[in-house]
C-alpha cells in the first residue's frame, strides 16, 4: 500500500463513516471529523438525529430508546467499520466505543486499531 498525506486518509474515512451511517442508519451526519491518535481514529458527528428520534428524546424514556437503538445499529455495523478500515488504512479494527447526546445532536466514536496510524502516512 503506497503511502498517502494524513489529510487525505482522514478525508477518506470520514467520507467513508458519513456512507456507511447514510446507508446503515438511514441518514447520515451533517458534520463529520476524525482525528487519528496513535492507534486510535476519534470520530465527532453532529446532527444525526432524524425529526421523529429529536420528538423521541424529548422525554427521558424516549432519550434512553434512542440512545439504546442507536447503540445496537452501531455496534451492527463493526463488520462494515472493519472492512472500511482495512480497505482504507490496511488495518484491523480492535474495539469501538460510542456515546451520543440528544441535547448537542452529536455522537463521539472512539475506534482502536491495531497499527500506529502515524506510521502509515507523510506529513
Amino acid at each position: 500500500m503506497s503511502k498517502k498525506t494524513r489529510g487525505v486518509y482522514i478525508s477518506e474515512v470520514t467520507n467513508t463513516i458519513i456512507k456507511i451511517e447514510k446507508e446503515f442508519l438511514g441518514r447520515g451526519p451533517l458534520e463529520a471529523k476524525n482525528f487519528f491518535v496513535d492507534d486510535m481514529i476519534l470520530i465527532r458527528l453532529r446532527g444525526i438525529l432524524t425529526p421523529a428520534e429529536v420528538k423521541l428524546a424529548e422525554s427521558a424514556e424516549g432519550k434512553a430508546l434512542v440512545k439504546q437503538t442507536r447503540r445496537e445499529l452501531f455496534e451492527l455495523s463493526r463488520p462494515m467499520l472493519h472492512e472500511m478500515l482495512y480497505n482504507i488504512l490496511g488495518c484491523n479494527l480492535i474495539s469501538m466505543h460510542t456515546d451520543m447526546s440528544t441535547q448537542t445532536d452529536e455522537r463521539v466514536v472512539v475506534l482502536t486499531v491495531d497499527t500506529n496510524l502515524g506510521d502509515l502516512f507523510y506529513e
